[in-house]
């Protein structure tokens, strides 16, 4: 028994086709500058059908929702820098919602 997943753009909604080369995003996290306090990063690299149904991973399918998803990214770290008043764990939920 074969298993189907359909993926849509997490920027632009888009449904991915068998044929379309898309990209994977995520964020991570690693040791902030102040002890207990974890500093985000973007990770970015083309779609891998065995990562892309991981918990956290953003379909993006292709350069222009993809720099679109970057932007917002950094949008929101600056401002969750200029907020933060101490140790935190940032999850940048709201940029994979927003629509172009």
């Amino acid at each position: 028994m074969s298993r189907s997943e359909s993926y849509h753009c997490d920027v632009c909604g888009k449904l991915k086709s068998h044929t379309e080369v898309w990209w994977m995003a995520w964020v991570d996290c690693v040791d902030g500058e102040k002890p207990g306090q974890e500093q985000p990063f973007f990770k970015l690299t083309r779609w891998n059908s065995h990562q892309a149904h991981s918990e956290g991973v953003m379909h993006l399918c292709g350069a222009r929702c993809s720099e679109t998803l970057i932007d917002r990214w950094i949008s929101e770290q600056r401002e969750v820098s200029d907020a933060r008043h101490g140790p935190e764990r940032v999850t940048p939920v709201s940029i994979m919602r927003r629509k172009v």
